[in-house]
Parts: structure tokens; sequence; C-alpha cells
């Protein structure tokens, strides 16, 4: 996990910012300005030993899509990675979500049973182990749709509105759950889990295989970790 941002990086059409045109620079602008397309780019430091960078971009066109491609520098001497990707945290719960892709929870050494299509899935399920963990990952993914159906924001509707994030250049991984990784690692039990209030998407373009072929817990095969070494990329479009 990285939290640590070194630098911000903003470009709208031809003009690149010296500097993140926050107050008070933004004074100088008027409720007239328009732009195709803006660029913002986040350099992160990861608080690793050794640390390594990574760089998120996010382009944003005047049709309302968004692009967000996602590099991972590789860096000698880190241990093998779990998972490559990107958290984002919807403050009300899913109704349900379709995806097209492959179907049931998929990981990259769980995908010969699974069939490509598109499929419908109520409300956020979870995974009922004796002990709370990862769960719920879906493998080639070409587009996902989220319907909500309630906001925090009083002003809003009643009824149905989506999410819809679509593949570039290559399928991308995704889970939905209530819950984050780290409440799913601190709950000794099923019960431990607090009340499912939210939506906890992650988009992946690198995970580590579940392993345990021959017993449960052992290891992953070699071709199911993530090289820590190698560098990763991966894009997606939300719409």
């Amino acid at each position: 996990m990285f939290t640590k941002c070194v630098a911000i990086h903003v470009q709208v059409d031809d003009h690149q910012f010296d500097e993140l045109p926050v107050a008070s620079i933004n004074n100088q602008f008027s409720n007239q300005e328009f732009a195709h397309e803006v660029k913002v780019a986040f350099d992160y430091e990861t608080l690793t030993t050794p640390a390594t960078k990574v760089k998120i971009i996010y382009n944003i066109n005047d049709t309302g899509h968004m692009t967000i491609t996602m590099h991972y520098f590789g860096k000698k001497g880190l241990p093998p990675l779990p998972v490559i990707g990107m958290r984002f945290i919807m403050p009300t719960k899913a109704k349900g979500f379709d995806n097209t892709g492959l179907s049931g929870e998929t990981y990259p050494d769980r995908m010969a049973g699974a069939e490509r299509g598109t499929f419908h899935i109520d409300g956020l399920p979870v995974t009922k182990y004796l002990v709370p963990q990862e769960n719920g990952m879906h493998m080639q993914t070409n587009e996902l749709v989220i319907t909500r159906n309630s906001t925090q924001n009083n002003a809003d509707k009643d009824g149905d509105f989506s999410l819809k994030i679509t593949q570039t250049k290559q399928p991308f991984n995704f889970s939905l759950l209530p819950y984050t990784a780290e409440e799913l690692e601190n709950a000794t039990h099923i019960e431990e889990l607090p009340l499912a209030r939210r939506s906890v998407l992650v988009i992946v373009g690198a995970v580590r295989g579940v392993g345990g072929i021959d017993s449960w817990g052992s290891d992953v095969e070699e071709q199911y970790h993530i090289d820590p070494e190698q560098d990763h990329e991966f894009s997606f479009t939300i719409n």
C-alpha cells in the first residue's frame, strides 16, 4: 500500500501548471473556462524498504469519461506482492453489479472452471469463511456496471444510478465487497465483521494466486506470483 504522495502534475489541454491550481491560484479563472482534456498525474513513493515509485494518471475528457492509468516501477529487493491495484470506496452499499468476463469468483490459478459471459450479482456477497479472508476476485473483466439506489446526499432523488468501468487495452480484474482488506484481516470470526454499510471496489492489474493445490496452506505456484522487481501497468475507463 502506498500513501506518500511526492509530486502532482496538472495539464489542461496544452497548458502545463507549475503547481496545483488551488486557492488562491484559481482565483484568476472565471466561470467561463472550457477545456477538452484535463490530465492529473500523482507520483507516490511506497512506504517500504527499499522504496519504489508508483504513478497514477487521470485523463478526463469533455464527454465525462475518465481513463486511469497506474504504473508500478519494479524495484530489486522487495518481497513478492499480493496485489497491484487501486481501491475506491463508495459511501453506500451497492444494490448489485453486472460484469462481462469470467463467471463467479476467480483468481489467476482458479480460472479453468469459469465461463465467459455477462453475469448479474445481487448485493455484495462475501464468502462465509469461518475466519474472514481475501475473497471475491473476478478475473479478465471487460466491463463492470455497479448499481446503487442510495446516497448520503439528501438532495438526491430516489432511484437507481450506475457507475460503469470498461477495459482499455486489456481486461482488468476487480472485487466488490462491503469490507476493506484491513477489516477482513482484523476479524478472527465472521461475526466480528462490522455492519455492511458501503461498497469497496478494488480494480486490479495483477493479483497473486490462491495456492493450496496439494493441501490447504501450500504455496502458490511460481507463475502465479507477482514479481516486485518488474514494472506493471494497467488502465481502465470510468463512465
